[in-house]
């Protein structure tokens, strides 16, 4: 097979008409031609950090989104579903995964559970990491968001590390706000990027100190502003990813986006695309060719260096997009799950107090930290409810695993006025999470999730609406355009409602990651992330 283009050398910071020749899934030739062809030729976009279950969509799915994109490649960090199923669970989107073309890079998940601190499905200790090293199927130990663990010299914390080094494979890293001597040790334990960066300095000190840093624009955490003025200096030592991507956003754009607004900013086109293409393939050695001869004939096709608009995308030069159709085959697959909590009642969610005033998480729109606020409390016979007026709504966070009271806590900056919205994708242990203006409408929308065995919903006085997520509990056994137009009918019905964020559902599912600060709340109770503890509501 023969292709003509516009070739864009990124090594050489050449751009060239030329004739790439492809045997066996490899490019055996590139050479230069004098011809017409004005379509560019580069290497596929690799998004270097991304959880493939955010999507909604098991791997195979998400393929057929990505290569719209020009994506030919992820480094994907399975934990969502490893916190639900346990070494099952990896082994499951390893093989969806494996029966497309589309080149996926699993981890080893390095935190299951992410914390003592919550409930989990499963448990993945330093032997079972061992084991997981082992596979040549798994290319590195996935982020290390126990920075305390590492901090404090945790022992199977470190032992995990080291069956990263003893088969030289990379370790990911998760340290938001860290810095000074508290970064310096994290990093010295062998951790080599962070993609957790949300302002400028935390970047620029974790670069200079030598790490790697990705800069992440998913669909609630968006740090693109804050970081990309530092891919000029630093490009050598700098990826993009998502994190976490929902359907509804794969299918408008995915890190082919990041290269455009890059471009905008009238930064260099080799730099953006050492980051995009080039960088995470040789950070983590992946199997992803890079537009040079001997390599596997993965490139894509693009209209220009300006939008990256992708005409067509070849993973070992087999042809996966062209002509607005991605040509990845359906996997079949079975529905693995872990769902055991009854139906609850409205009085589940009741909380005694007669407190004048309690703790508040204030969520962020675009980020994943939020701030702790203490505001005056407001009580309807002796029990503590949403005030929609001052926008402080009761959210609850239910063990889905087990039969267990409600955890219940308050948040602001959901601007919800009617109903209730509700997920069991809940990072990191996938618990219900729900937040509404009132027991009623929490309690309908729990149980609805609970009734489909896993999903998202929106709830009001007269309408319902639920999207199941029946694999695991938070991905669904739908093609990608069908779950995107549900998400979205559902990401509207929310805002219909008065939700003001830009991703409710997004958002919603970090309120209870604990690893990020301030102020969560898990199946246990309402957490300081700053200080690592729990806290009390009532002040």
């Amino acid at each position: 097979m023969k292709i003509q283009g516009q070739l864009v050398d990124i090594q050489n910071k050449r751009i060239y008409k030329g004739e790439i020749t492809v045997e066996a899934g490899k490019i055996v030739a590139i050479e230069e031609r004098d011809h017409a062809v004005e379509t560019f030729i580069l290497p596929g976009f690799v998004d270097a950090h991304i959880h493939i279950e955010s999507s909604m969509l098991v791997p195979s799915e998400f393929a057929k989104l990505a290569v719209t994109h020009g994506t030919v490649s992820t480094v994907s960090d399975p934990h969502e579903i490893a916190n639900v199923l346990g070494v099952k669970g990896v082994e499951f989107m390893i093989e969806n995964g494996k029966q497309t073309p589309f080149k996926f890079n699993f981890g080893a998940p390095s935190c299951v559970p992410a914390t003592e601190f919550e409930s989990a499905g499963a448990v993945i200790d330093a032997d079972a990491i061992k084991t997981l090293m082992a596979n040549p199927d798994i290319k590195y130990l996935a982020e290390m968001m126990n920075y305390p663990g590492v901090l404090f010299d945790d022992e199977q914390v470190l032992e995990k590390i080291k069956w990263a080094k003893h088969y030289n494979k990379p370790v990911d890293g998760h340290a938001p706000g860290l810095k000074g001597e508290a970064i310096t040790k994290y990093i010295a334990a062998g951790i080599s990027t962070d993609h957790e960066c949300f302002t400028y300095e935390e970047a620029l000190e974790k670069l200079q100190k030598g790490m790697k840093v990705i800069i992440r624009e998913g669909s609630a955490a968006k740090n693109f502003n804050a970081l990309i003025d530092l891919l000029p200096e630093y490009y050598e030592n700098m990826m993009f990813c998502s994190d976490d991507k929902h359907p509804d956003d794969l299918m408008i754009n995915h890190i082919n986006a990041l290269c455009a607004r890059a471009i905008a900013k009238q930064m260099d086109l080799f730099k953006v695309l050492q980051v995009a293409c080039v960088n995470p393939v040789k950070h983590y050695n992946l199997d992803v060719g890079l537009l040079q001869k001997g390599d596997a004939a993965d490139f894509i096709m693009v209209k220009d260096l300006i939008d990256f608009k992708t005409v067509a995308t070849y993973i070992d030069g087999n042809c996966v997009y062209s002509e607005g159709k991605a040509h990845i085959k359906d996997v079949a697959f079975e529905n693995l799950n872990n769902f055991n909590t009854d139906l609850k009642t409205v009085e589940d969610f009741r909380y005694e107090s007669t407190a004048k005033n309690i703790r508040v998480i204030a969520c962020l729109d675009g980020e994943l930290v939020t701030h702790e606020i203490i505001t005056e409390s407001l009580i309807d016979n002796g029990n503590l409810v949403s005030n929609t007026k001052t926008d402080v709504l009761k959210m609850t966070v239910v063990n889905r695993y087990q039969n267990q009271k409600p955890a219940v806590a308050f948040i602001k900056n959901f601007g919800l006025k009617e109903g209730a919205i509700a997920s069991s994708v809940g990072h990191d242990s996938h618990n219900i999470i729900a937040v509404g203006v009132n027991d009623a409408e929490i309690c309908k929308a729990v149980n609805a999730i609970i009734e489909a065995q896993g999903g998202i919903c929106a709830v009001n006085n007269t309408n319902s609406k639920t999207v199941a997520l029946p694999v695991a509990g938070i991905m669904s056994d739908k093609d990608g355009y069908t779950i995107g137009k549900q998400y979205a009918e559902l990401d509207q019905m929310a805002k219909a409602m008065g939700c003001t964020l830009k991703a409710p559902y997004m958002t919603l599912s970090f309120m209870a990651l604990l690893v990020i600060p301030a102020l969560k709340l898990s199946d246990k109770g309402l957490f300081n992330g700053t200080d690592f503890k729990f806290t009390p509501l009532e002040v």
